[in-house]
């Protein structure tokens, strides 16, 4: 992955214009903007934060917090497997005239996604002030940084091996929206992961590696303490397992994918 990193260093002003791009377009002629943004993760820990709340015995405002921390980390990882397995196919026209790096086509809409997902994440970030009364301690902001960092590699790797998945089998795609909607509640979103401990079902909470980026980024803001270095080792290694596999993926459909487009 390093080879690829580095090919897409030498086209990162390329890759810039086409992120830039995307996110002008995304919200051209839009009477609210960026706004957009906000409103779906806002709205829909609303509706769950009252259906649940009062069903999981929480508090609604700390529900809230807790919900919509968790909906905009999906929802970034969901758009990283699923809008990214068009990553190729959508890139036909550049694949086939120019000789950049494969891996750049799927980290566009990574970045692009992260854009959208980071402003969602500032406003879940002022939820969390507002329900706290005080706003977290530097070094717990400092925590959540390399979360977020090795997030945005995590599904830098799943959107390029979907992307290549998709270019072979065209229904990936809408396998991976049938699965996000088992995966969605399947994952500690909408509820604690005690919850699935609780009932037996622990399994379920180490094997999800998005489990991993909700308790880095909700352990420290939600209750102002620092994850376990043992946390952060298991999510460096999950990216690394990921990335390693992307880059193998890569290199395999290298010189095959373009007759199969």
């Amino acid at each position: 992955m390093i080879g690829h990193a580095a090919a897409v260093w030498r086209f990162r002003y390329f890759l810039l214009a086409l992120v830039k791009l995307d996110v002008r377009r995304r919200y051209t002629r839009s009477v609210i903007g960026a706004g957009w943004s906000i409103v779906n993760p806002v709205v829909m820990a609303l509706v769950f934060a009252v259906v649940f709340s009062n069903l999981l015995g929480n508090g609604t405002a700390d529900y809230t917090a807790f919900l919509i921390l968790g909906m905009t980390l999906w929802g970034f990882f969901k758009e990283c497997a699923v809008g990214g397995s068009s990553a190729m196919t959508s890139h036909e026209t550049y694949i086939r005239q120019s000789p950049l790096p494969y891996a750049l086509y799927p980290l566009r809409l990574v970045l692009g996604t992260a854009v959208h997902s980071g402003i969602a994440f500032l406003a879940a970030l002022a939820v969390v002030v507002a329900v706290k009364g005080s706003f977290p301690d530097p070094l717990v902001l400092l925590a959540v940084a390399p979360a977020l960092a090795l997030a945005v590699v995590f599904g830098w790797a799943v959107a390029a091996i979907c992307s290549c998945a998709q270019v072979y089998f065209h229904d990936t795609s809408h396998l991976l929206e049938v699965v996000a909607q088992f995966g969605f509640f399947l994952t500690p979103i909408v509820y604690p992961p005690e919850l699935l401990v609780n009932k037996g079902l622990r399994w379920l909470v180490v094997v999800n590696p998005v489990n991993l980026f909700l308790e880095l980024v909700r352990t420290p803001l939600l209750h102002n303490d620092l994850p376990s270095a043992q946390a952060y080792g298991y999510a460096v290694a999950v990216t690394t397992v990921a990335v390693g596999l992307a880059a193998g993926v890569i290199a395999w459909a290298k010189s095959r994918l373009i007759f199969r487009l």
